[in-house]
């Protein structure tokens, strides 16, 4: 049992006293979380037989941002008595009671791991209706009046974005090819409404037929309701899968969905400058989430390769731009001379531990052992590909650059940024899409593969 458990129990026991529920808290249970706030499970025995309740508290030393988790149990409220599926509120604490502001929900049945979702059998009626599902409940979120929680901010997403992506060292000539198109071609935003802000796959429970519950309202704000669409449109969220939607259906049933409910017109090109604006936004938060790992403050195998991961929202990003069709796979990959060391190689190394945390790590434990081991299984992998690529990746790369007339990715970046090959915009698209597709062959081969 966790260090505080004890503290925590007696404060949710005050806390629902204090909201009319009365009963004793078993079972208590630290779920994974975020990086705000942590996740509690609980059985609450009353008079009336065992409660399953779920807690949501904000971690000690964060702020939170978004609402706030008072203005996040309003809007759940809002939400449910337009008839959004949502888990009731029993309570909400600004923190007196259990040493950070937290939120009693009810816990709701069904599933929200994606994989499961879009493979299992379980599932399969669910996947055939959830897209409608979600349109119907989007155009509800999207008429929640915003005096529902007053601390809601408007967010302009693509200032945000391209702050962030100014602000790092790292230079990503994809994505300021991606923020100079979006900067060009920014829709009007006749509409301002409350946004869900992380409308996904994962935020969803699913139970087997469809739409049990939205979770995790604490990036709603104010903005164009169009972005919540796009966001559940972006490639990341699809696990595999090739329909867009959340990886169950057509954007065009979304759509017909939404516009059904109630909600406003789409234009299909507006869905696409979100969808693409999403993208970035999930590649960005990737190179953060690894500079958490790179900077100490939390080192993880995990999260250092995820920055491996900021590559598949490139090629997405660029695949989204207007165009042609992006560059297949180059010739001319070499295995680098092995002479000096001998043999087994670095990479046959490296294919060896692989193999034994395959065999031997990950099949013989379970739970965040198991989920790491084949994280690391995954990093290993990269790490081989690397190791055998990257020689005919890096002349190729460096023969690009001398095409652009740049010495390196940070004065192509800077050239980009400031507009300076604007004129000779889908040549630069497609030699960075070959330096792009470089680090995919070596992060991720598979989402080379088409899905669309």
């Amino acid at each position: 049992m966790p260090r505080d458990s004890p503290q925590l129990i007696d404060g949710l026991t005050a806390l629902l006293r204090d909201h009319g529920v009365v009963g004793e808290v078993r079972d208590l249970r630290q779920l994974s979380g975020g990086a705000s706030r942590e996740t509690w499970s609980l059985d609450l025995a009353t008079a009336e037989g065992s409660r399953p309740l779920i807690v949501q508290r904000l971690r000690a030393g964060t702020s939170g941002g978004g609402p706030g988790m008072l203005g996040e149990a309003a809007l759940i409220e809002a939400a449910g008595a337009l008839g959004v599926p949502v888990a009731q509120v029993v309570a909400v604490d600004a923190g007196a009671a259990t040493g950070a502001p937290c939120m009693v929900m009810d816990r709701l049945a069904g599933e929200t791991i994606a994989r499961k979702l879009l493979r299992d059998d379980t599932w399969a009626h669910a996947r055939t209706v959830l897209v409608a599902q979600a349109g119907r409940a989007l155009a509800a979120i999207h008429t929640i009046d915003a005096g529902a929680a007053p601390s809601l901010r408007f967010a302009d997403q693509l200032e945000e974005m391209r702050d962030l992506l100014f602000g790092f060292d790292q230079p990503l000539p994809a994505f300021e090819l991606g923020v100079r198109w979006l900067e060009r071609h920014r829709p009007a935003t006749p509409r301002t409404t409350v946004v869900h802000g992380d409308f996904r796959l994962g935020n969803l429970i699913v139970d087997e037929d469809g739409l049990r519950g939205v979770l995790d309202w604490e990036l709603a704000h104010l903005g164009d309701p169009i972005e919540d669409l796009g966001w559940y449109c972006v490639r990341a969220w699809r696990f595999g899968s090739r329909l867009p939607a959340g990886g169950m259906g057509t954007r065009e049933e979304l759509i017909k969905a939404y516009e059904s409910a109630g909600g406003p017109t789409v234009d299909p090109e507006v869905l696409r400058w979100w969808e693409l604006l999403g993208t970035l936004k999930w590649g960005l938060i990737c190179v953060l989430q690894a500079q958490v790992h790179l900077g100490g403050a939390a080192r993880s195998v995990e999260l250092a390769a995820i920055g491996r991961r900021v590559c598949e929202n490139e090629w997405d990003v660029l695949a989204l731009l207007p165009g042609g069709d992006l560059p297949h796979a180059e010739d001319g990959l070499v295995e680098p001379s092995q002479q000096l060391y001998g043999r087994p190689s670095a990479r046959e190394l490296v294919e060896a531990v692989r193999e034994w945390v395959e065999r031997d790590v990950r099949d013989a434990t379970e739970g965040r052992v198991a989920f790491h081991a084949r994280v690391a299984v995954n990093a290993l992998a990269m790490v081989e590909r690397e190791l055998a690529l990257a020689p005919g990746h890096t002349a190729a790369h460096e023969e690009r650059l001398r095409t652009l007339g740049c010495l390196d990715d940070a004065q192509l970046a800077a050239r980009i940024r400031s507009g300076a090959l604007d004129d000779r915009a889908e040549e630069v698209r497609l030699l960075v899409a070959g330096s792009v597709r470089a680090k995919l062959e070596v992060a991720n081969p598979r989402w080379l593969e088409p899905d669309r």
